[in-house]
């Protein structure tokens, strides 16, 4: 009977320690995240320019821990890839893209990349990360439509290549997250409504067009985190909040991108200022749709220098631990 009741008790401890240890490792919270060592981000398309071929659109080049992703393709078909050319940077083995999210002005060169790299290799830009949301139909009041995605997909796909849809945060990387579409809890409004456009066709059917699919890459670094952004139309703060959520505790080290905030109000940029500061934001270089003068407002409210916030050029670069090389114009 003591044997029996030391068995029993035996089982009950073992059943105890397995649910314990479940549970630790069901909870997120409790598990490290993976980081990313080194890193670097290099502007391919903006408007500004010293060197290469200015125009509005984005794209930057992303290196962390050997492993490189083309963040968004330009505007016009050559850019980047004559930006790239001119810059001395071999695109050629990069296989990964992360779009931001449907706009010509983010996608516009995929085809041209993909066609003339896969030239000396088939598998560069052979592998696409979108957000869910990015082929949705956006019909047009003359019965058109507004979405070029659609079109591309069937020729990216006829080279080879794949497309692959998040509709929720992903690791892509070790260290690297890809946002997915990004919850909107503060009342953002980042996008422009095109003249002739009718919505966005979604499941629950025909709405406003607030840019669903916009997603954002974050590298979690040992200085904390690096937030790159496309047009961040979800929203800089709404995207800042994601990456808090899903990394507790850690300070937001750089904002760099496009904030879609080039039209801003004072208020506005006095919030989105406020907020970006309470995250700890030491680097801010804002691309693209910023706006030069918005930038400025940024900086300045959140205690920022001509070293730590600069207006993004084509060839600017931020490099862990180093800072920002704005180049000779934005300097």
């Amino acid at each position: 009977m003591r044997f029996r009741n030391h068995f029993l008790d035996a089982c009950l401890l073992i059943a105890c320690c397995t649910i314990a240890d479940s549970q630790t490792v069901s909870d997120p919270s409790s598990l490290k995240h993976a980081q990313v060592k080194t890193a670097s981000i290099t502007i391919l398309s903006t408007m500004l320019a010293d060197e290469g071929i200015g125009e509005w659109g984005f794209s930057a080049l992303v290196e962390a821990d050997g492993h490189r992703i083309l963040v968004d393709t330009g505007a016009h078909p050559n850019t980047v890839l004559e930006n790239a050319r001119e810059l001395h940077i071999d695109l050629s083995n990069v296989e990964d893209v992360i779009l931001t999210h449907f706009h010509s002005d983010h996608v516009g060169g995929l085809m041209t990349l993909r066609r003339e790299l896969m030239k000396r290799n088939p598998a560069a830009l052979s592998r696409v990360h979108v957000a869910q949301g990015i082929f949705y139909s956006r019909p047009t009041k003359d019965g058109g439509e507004d979405n070029s995605m659609i079109g591309i997909r069937t020729q990216f796909e006829a080279t080879g290549g794949r497309f692959i849809e998040h509709d929720h945060a992903t690791e892509i990387l070790p260290g690297a997250w890809l946002t997915g579409p990004v919850p909107r809890p503060f009342p953002e409004r980042n996008w422009s409504i095109s003249p002739g456009a009718l919505g966005v066709r979604t499941p629950q059917g025909l709405v406003e067009d607030n840019v669903p699919d916009d997603q954002s890459l974050v590298l979690n670094t040992p200085r904390g985190l690096i937030v790159l952004t496309g047009c961040g139309h979800a929203g800089i703060v709404n995207i800042l909040t994601d990456a808090a959520n899903e990394y507790r505790d850690t300070p937001v080290y750089v904002v760099f991108g496009g904030l879609h905030l080039f039209a801003a109000k004072d208020q506005q940029l006095q919030w989105t200022a406020d907020k970006m500061k309470a995250f700890g934001v030491s680097y801010l270089v804002g691309a693209h749709c910023t706006g030069i003068e918005s930038l400025y407002r940024l900086r300045e409210r959140m205690g920022l220098t001509r070293r730590t916030a600069v207006v993004g050029a084509i060839g600017a670069s931020f490099v862990l631990g180093e800072g920002i090389h704005p180049g000779s114009i934005a300097q």
